[in-house]
């Protein structure tokens, strides 16, 4: 079993599967992380080398910070390669960098106690300025224009907000 950033990943289950335990990441998500670092859809967690492992936890520490995966251009299927060193990838101009930054889904991802604060942040803003939303999370009923008349139990159990302290 791996533990990343606290969250307990099964040696038998699929990458793309076991990512999704993290709050905030679904399948979609997983399947874009599963790509940047290469890894086959039908990888599990006890197959993945130790550095993918370290990638993949520094990846999910910060996104923002990580550095892009190069580019490089696809070779023909009658390409051999030189017998020399191969050439390094070219460096991207700065222009280059802030726009692939700008594209990538993956840059802004928050997950766990950050995207939770942010709910929570987001929950505090709509109440102290009042909004319908605000007060309807500050009773505890449905936000989103459910029907309260009959079952209204799952909106009373999350919309709960604690009172003490």
């Amino acid at each position: 079993m791996v533990h990343i950033l606290g969250v307990l990943l099964r040696d038998n289950s699929f990458v793309k599967i076991a990512l999704t335990r993290f709050y905030g990441i679904g399948y979609p998500t997983a399947e874009r992380i599963c790509a940047r670092f290469q890894i086959h859809d039908r990888c599990k967690i006890k197959s993945l080398t130790p550095s993918q492992i370290t990638s993949l936890a520094s990846f999910l520490a910060s996104p923002s910070t990580t550095p892009l995966m190069p580019i490089l251009p696809l070779a023909s299927p009658d390409y051999e390669p030189p017998k020399s060193t191969p050439p390094m990838p070219q460096m991207l101009k700065r222009d280059e960098v802030s726009e692939r930054r700008k594209r990538d889904p993956l840059v802004g991802l928050k997950i766990e106690t950050e995207l939770r604060r942010q709910i929570r942040e987001n929950i505090a803003h709509h109440r102290m300025i009042g909004s319908y939303v605000g007060r309807r999370h500050a009773m505890g009923m449905p936000v989103r224009g459910q029907n309260t008349r009959n079952n209204a139990q799952n909106a009373r159990k999350f919309n709960k907000i604690e009172r003490r302290g």
